[in-house]
């Protein structure tokens, strides 16, 4: 019997947590991705140090970031409508959705949609 490991896409909260250590607990072992949307956030912002975009552009060649596909879209106009989420937050919860993966997000209001598996960490 092969075993499989957990599918997981992390949302940018998630993200910032781990790379500035703020994790209670180690995140557990599975297939890490994050939505393109994720890249492109944790990369602009303004007050971002040259060695802050070292460590992000290191974390970012250890996972697999997922672009934006024709289902990925439906999904997020889906879910845009639905729940009036904002744009990049509809895109990762269509990104998570179309994976069938869980979504580790501390934002209350994607971890309480119902289509999507969802998960929150403790931080410091």
């Amino acid at each position: 019997m092969e075993l499989t490991q957990p599918l997981i896409i992390l949302d940018t909260n998630i993200v910032l947590y781990f790379l500035g250590g703020r994790l209670v607990n180690p995140l557990p072992s599975g297939q890490y991705f994050l939505s393109v949307i994720t890249e492109i956030e944790l990369l602009s912002y303004p007050t971002l140090s040259a060695d802050e975009e070292v460590q992000i552009i290191d974390f970012l060649t250890k996972i697999t970031v997922v672009g934006i596909e024709e289902n990925i879209k439906a999904l997020a106009i889906s879910f845009r409508k639905q729940y009036k989420l904002r744009l990049p937050d509809a895109i990762i919860v269509a990104t998570a959705k179309s994976l069938n993966a869980t979504l580790f997000t501390n934002d209350m209001r994607l971890a309480n949609l119902t289509e999507i598996n969802t998960q929150s960490v403790q931080i410091m």
